[in-house]
């Protein structure tokens, strides 16, 4: 049986759509649209109207090509007006056994414990760090035998108001919305491989208007940031040093962009205001222009990662993916930048399916989106919908079986001790109460037998 899969990526340039059918482990892409993204300014809605029509026209044409379509969505979200902090939760286990309630139970323990704004809403709870009772970095505590489990986890978080504004132009395009997943995280998942993941990595999402980084170390994400800047802003720098109107600043940047050697060579382009008048322009100036605004971006990119303070921990180097990512040079320019550090150029996981515009760096974070409808997601994680997602016994219906939220009060956080004492008080009142019960009905059976005993010999 296929399980239906939609994904949606609103992105500042673009709006992806992608219709995909899931069979076993298998992905099988069968529709595909792209928009061109209106209403939205460096990740944020800023027209939910005319967002709405963007998605609406990318869903018609993947549903046109595909024949059918879910009626609801994995949807991406940008790390603009996202927060993210580190908490931590502790329980007993009386059971002194480990199973996913007492995973989910501890990992709704540290989201308890976080000190999150009333205006921030959670996307994802990740844990990097499980403790079983003394021993540290136990990479899944699944089956041991425990009697505490601590949690170390990366929570990110995002404004309510601009998470509902997304829904809103969503669901007004007549799409359900089934999980909301960030834009750095979903395509991390569509470019790494196990090895990164476990050597520590960086992955850099390079777009229209936004670059998104993500730190990956001991297999979940440990840090996330966001950056208002892409390959945009080299088309508008490129108009206004070349005095030339932004669709002509697009094909220059598409054909003659470079990071490479500079050229001396001339070309004729139009003046702003009067496409009749042609002016010459020498290709060292575009050279300039374009090496000035990407040198920045990544210098500060780099700054991001310093500050992190995991920059030892990322073996693996960085991983660039992206449109922007398509400049000739940029991976050498990214080197010197970072230190020296290996950098790769990335582009998504093939999927089933002859759609050949996939394979683009453009497209990491809607096969991401795929993926983690597929279950591709972290070992254990809260989602956006307060659920706790596990790839143990996956349920078909959402790729990953789904506890319900855990209620923690106070009282078990300060005092677990307590919490485990009640039980145990509570389970000693009920075995008491089975042994009197039994107790009754064996002496009811013995007056019965003496009575019919005595009937007969008397």
């Amino acid at each position: 049986m296929s399980k239906p899969l939609l994904a949606i990526d609103i992105g500042s340039s673009k709006v992806s759509v992608v219709i995909a059918e899931q069979k076993e482990n298998a992905v099988h892409v069968i529709g595909f649209g792209v928009a061109k993204s209106q209403g939205v300014r460096k990740g944020t809605i800023t027209n939910i109207e005319l967002t709405t029509r963007s998605i609406r026209q990318a869903l018609a044409d993947a549903k046109r090509v595909a024949g059918t379509t879910s009626n609801r969505a994995i949807i991406s979200i940008s790390g603009a007006y996202t927060r993210s902090i580190n908490s931590s939760g502790i329980v007993n286990i009386p059971q002194k056994e480990i199973g996913i309630k007492e995973i989910n139970r501890v990992m709704q323990t540290a989201l308890y414990n976080a000190n999150i704004p009333n205006e921030y809403e959670v996307l994802h709870v990740l844990p990097y760090n499980f403790k079983v009772d003394e021993q540290e970095f136990i990479e899944d505590p699944f089956g041991m035998n425990a009697s505490r489990l601590e949690v170390d986890t990366h929570i990110i978080t995002t404004q309510k108001s601009n998470l509902n504004n997304l829904k809103k132009a969503v669901k007004s395009a007549g799409i359900g919305i089934e999980n909301v997943v960030l834009g750095g995280y979903a395509s991390a998942i569509s470019v790494l491989n196990t090895d990164e993941k476990e050597l520590g990595v960086c992955v850099i999402d390079m777009g229209g208007s936004t670059c998104e980084m993500v730190v990956h170390s001991g297999n979940s994400i440990r840090f996330n940031t966001f950056l208002a800047v892409g390959s945009n802003h080299i088309t508008n720098d490129l108009s206004m040093a070349l005095h030339t109107p932004l669709y002509i600043a697009e094909k220059i940047k598409l054909e003659y962009g470079s990071l490479r050697s500079p050229s001396s060579d001339l070309i004729e382009i139009p003046v702003i205001g009067d496409d009749e008048e042609n002016h010459e322009i020498s290709l060292e100036i575009v050279y300039n222009v374009i090496q000035a605004r990407v040198q920045e971006t990544l210098m500060i990119l780099a700054k991001e990662l310093e500050k992190s303070n995991l920059k030892d921990q990322i073996g693996a180097g960085i991983v660039l993916t992206g449109g922007m990512t398509k400049l000739e040079g940029i991976r050498e320019l990214a080197m010197a930048i970072f230190d020296n550090m290996p950098v790769r150029i990335a582009k998504p996981r093939s999927v089933e399916g002859d759609f050949e515009p996939l394979h683009d760096p453009a497209f990491a974070t809607v096969l991401g989106l795929l993926e983690y409808g597929a279950g591709e997601y972290t070992q254990y994680e809260i989602d956006s919908n307060r659920k706790m997602l596990h790839k143990k016994e996956r349920s078909v219906a959402s790729g990953g079986e789904e506890l319900p939220s855990i209620s923690i009060t106070k009282s078990e956080i300060e005092a677990p001790n307590k919490s485990d004492e009640k039980l145990k008080n509570q389970d000693v009142k009920q075995t008491l109460a089975r042994v009197t019960e039994t107790e009754r009905e064996t002496f009811g059976q013995k007056i019965k037998k003496m009575w019919h005993w005595m009937t007969q010999i008397f």
